[in-house]
């Protein structure tokens, strides 16, 4: 079944707003539309529910029940437990408080594995670590094509390793990494498996459970939602892990790696990312929960792989720009990064009159893209786009392209 497209641009407010009229979108992957469920429940929370939760009151007990009714059905989605979801302010900070836990939980010797395909949230926390002691291994990318090699893990797994750390999707090369495959060729080794979902989840929520990874992180704010991290782990390593919030929350899963206070009107509004999965399964014939989000996650990207794969095919058709990744919209998620001649900043910013919001630079990619050899200085132009973009806009990003490269 194919997206209605115009029934999911009108559930995003800002498809109707004077200031983005004529305005293609292409920066989702610096952080999405937010949709209107999102915005009713977080301004229903500011003016009904802004007390102290989970209190006998009336106001109190449903903010709470709210705060509940986030996490229960996102996890449902993700396919896994309740208890197994947890809030922070963003993944960075997720990821950092993840890493103090390991840190004592590693064994002497015992090595963790990075990639340097990563978005530096994802990959820092854990390069730290050396600082302590642990020893830190690469797995590195193809120079050329920026993809990782399963047998390149396999040689490492080889050593006595604690952890494997990988993004599901880079924020830069687009490709999509077999999470499956990875984390059983991880666990057969006897390692843990941390997934950074960030670049994926906006193009469909996976299911997690399937898939098998012990944690999976990601960003609500790229996810048509408000500015939270969401992390997945599961309990029973979740439970293994040393408690880093306040010792009298150390028997819950959901509290043990949030040592800050949540914020409690962005937790409940994060149930409006189900309310719109949910309504756009609907809308499509299709059920709730689980089942909306797999038909959610279908629908979403067969909508960005048929936009895709023409602007893959414009870009790699053009001699003065450098395609990053693959050039099969079915491999890769729809985050374009180009080198080019020029200064990615500057020709972001040509492309600002034509009506085409784009980034230019490093985005925090540094070591994918130094690896591949692209000029730190001059940057990459990345074009990044969800399903809620339309054929029109991806038209005219190419003839905007057409006319500044």
């Amino acid at each position: 079944m194919t997206l209605d497209i115009a029934w999911v641009r009108a559930q995003f407010p800002a498809f109707d707003q004077p200031a983005l009229q004529g305005q293609g979108f292409f920066e989702n992957a610096g952080g999405s539309y937010t949709c209107r469920q999102v915005i009713d429940r977080l301004h229903r929370f500011y003016t009904e529910r802004k007390v102290q939760p989970y209190a006998p009151y009336e106001a109190s007990r449903l903010g709470g029940a709210e705060m509940d009714e986030a996490r229960s059905r996102l996890a449902a989605m993700l396919g896994v437990a309740t208890h197994e979801l947890s809030f922070g302010p963003s993944t960075t900070q997720n990821t950092y408080v993840l890493a103090q836990a390991v840190r004592r939980w590693i064994k002497p010797g015992q090595s963790i594995v990075v990639t340097n395909q990563d978005h530096e949230a994802n990959s820092g926390p854990w390069r730290r670590l050396a600082e302590e002691g642990v020893q830190i291994l690469e797995w590195q990318i193809d120079p050329e094509t920026g993809e990782l090699a399963l047998e390149d893990l396999a040689t490492l797994l080889e050593q006595d390793v604690a952890l494997v750390v990988f993004p599901h999707c880079s924020n830069v090369v687009g490709a999509i990494n077999d999470v499956a495959a990875i984390t059983r060729l991880a666990k057969s080794a006897g390692a843990r498996v941390c997934v950074d979902g960030v670049s994926y989840a906006p193009h469909g929520f996976p299911d997690v459970g399937a898939l098998g990874p012990d944690v999976y992180l990601f960003s609500a704010y790229k996810t048509y939602g408000p500015h939270q991290g969401i992390m997945v782990i599961r309990e029973a390593w979740g439970m293994e892990l040393p408690n880093q919030g306040h010792h009298f929350n150390g028997d819950s899963l959901y509290k043990r790696f949030t040592p800050a206070g949540p914020d409690h009107a962005q937790v409940a509004a994060s149930a409006g990312m189900a309310d719109y999965f949910e309504a756009m399964s609907a809308h499509h014939g299709g059920g709730t929960g689980a089942d909306a989000a797999r038909k959610s996650h279908d629908l979403m990207r067969a909508q960005e792989v048929a936009l895709l794969q023409p602007l893959l095919d414009y870009v790699s058709a053009k001699n003065s720009v450098r395609l990053i990744g693959p050039a099969d919209a079915t491999r890769r998620a729809p985050t374009v990064a180009m080198a080019l001649a020029t200064d990615a900043e500057e020709t972001a910013a040509a492309l600002a009159p034509h009506g085409i919001m784009a980034g230019g630079g490093d985005f925090y990619a540094q070591r994918p893209l130094s690896a591949m050899g692209v000029d730190l200085g001059k940057g990459v132009l990345r074009v990044s786009f969800v399903h809620y973009t339309d054929r029109a806009e991806v038209d005219a990003l190419m003839t905007a392209l057409d006319q500044v490269l």
